[in-house]
């Protein structure tokens, strides 16, 4: 498998304003409150004491597939271990302010922990700080904070590692070919963003300055914008024949934009997430590489987690990788692949 060292560096996005509106999406119920601490560091001891144990998910939205999927598996580890699970979530990508009214809102309902892909992972650092000083445990999900310690632990993907063997298997399909790339990124101020965008161009062999780059956009991971935005660069750049995707469903989106254009069979896709509907658009010829993301660990490990610091006060620590696998039905030499098979029987949502 194919390792790197994930970036350090992040798009900053303070926060400015608060906004209370959040999506509430499980049923909320009364359960005790966590032991209090004045520790501002977040180092308070937890234990339940016998207590209900009640744990908080804030996810970027409550639509995107990979974070329902993410909350259909704390749902799962919560009831298979006694606990309440409260989903809340951001209104939008990107939504900020509405985390940190969930945030505030968990913490408010005595929470013992709080899980959280965070929308932008530095303008939600006052709120982590907030509810650590209350003595609440506070994990990171799939999106990294900037900086890293800012919670507790992070459970997710090592996205560098994941754009890296996007960018090498794009780089290794080209052959001697020379790129003429186009990127499409996501959402500024994540670190999913920050890390999966400087992997790929690690993995090509190529920096942000690079004259083989042609034109970037923003899609917000999202598949219409994606198709926007793709068909924008194409105008501007007719020749692009690699392509950078956040994920699957910008991914999607740009192979509409590029196959309406008679251009289909000229521009190598690679992407990453994972999901049943991005590795059956690898199988049929829209993408050419995914790499696959397991969301159901980063939920259970997280869930779990938490649990433990409820009942015994162990806190988890630093960054643990979840995993990811390159999907191909066009391996190359020296990267370690899956075929659509495979993927297809591990993909998630």
């Amino acid at each position: 498998m194919f390792h790197a060292t994930r970036s350090a560096t992040a798009v900053r996005s303070p926060l400015k304003h608060r906004a209370g509106l959040v999506v509430l999406t499980t049923a909320l119920v009364t359960g005790l409150a966590a032991c209090g601490s004045d520790d501002s560091s977040g180092d308070a001891s937890g234990g339940g004491g016998g207590d209900d144990i009640k744990i908080g998910l804030v996810t970027k939205t409550d639509t995107n597939p990979f974070f329902v999927r993410i909350r259909e598996a704390a749902q799962a580890e919560a009831d298979k271990s006694g606990a309440e699970l409260v989903a809340l979530a951001g209104e939008f990508d990107g939504d900020n302010e509405g985390q940190v009214a969930a945030i505030e809102n968990l913490v408010s309902q005595g929470v013992q922990g709080i899980l959280i892909t965070p929308n932008s992972s530095s303008g939600i650092l006052n709120a982590i700080a907030q509810a650590r000083s209350a003595g609440v445990v506070v994990i990171a999900l799939d999106t990294a904070t900037d900086p890293e310690d800012a919670v507790d632990a992070t459970f997710a993907t090592d996205n560098t590692a994941a754009g890296e063997l996007q960018g090498s298997w794009v780089k290794a399909t080209l052959g001697d070919t020379a790129p003429q790339l186009a990127m499409l990124d996501g959402t500024p101020g994540g670190t999913v963003d920050t890390f999966r965008h400087d992997g790929f161009l690690t993995g090509m062999g190529l920096t942000d300055d690079s004259a083989e780059i042609v034109g970037q956009e923003n899609t917000n991971g999202d598949q219409t914008k994606a198709q926007t935005a793709m068909e924008n660069l194409l105008q501007r750049a007719a020749g692009i024949n690699a392509l950078y995707t956040i994920n699957e469903p910008a991914a999607r989106g740009a192979f509409a934009a590029i196959s309406a254009a008679g251009r289909a069979d000229a521009v190598t896709i690679g992407s990453i997430d994972g999901s049943c509907t991005g590795v059956q658009a690898v199988a049929d010829g829209e993408i050419g590489a995914t790499v696959m993301q397991f969301p159901d660990k980063m939920a259970t490990q997280g869930v779990a987690a938490v649990v433990a610091f409820a009942e015994d006060g162990t806190k988890p620590t630093g960054f643990n990788d979840t995993g990811s696998q390159l999907i191909t039905d066009q391996p190359v030499d020296g990267l370690e692949s899956e075929d659509t098979t495979w993927g297809l029987d591990n993909c998630w949502g």
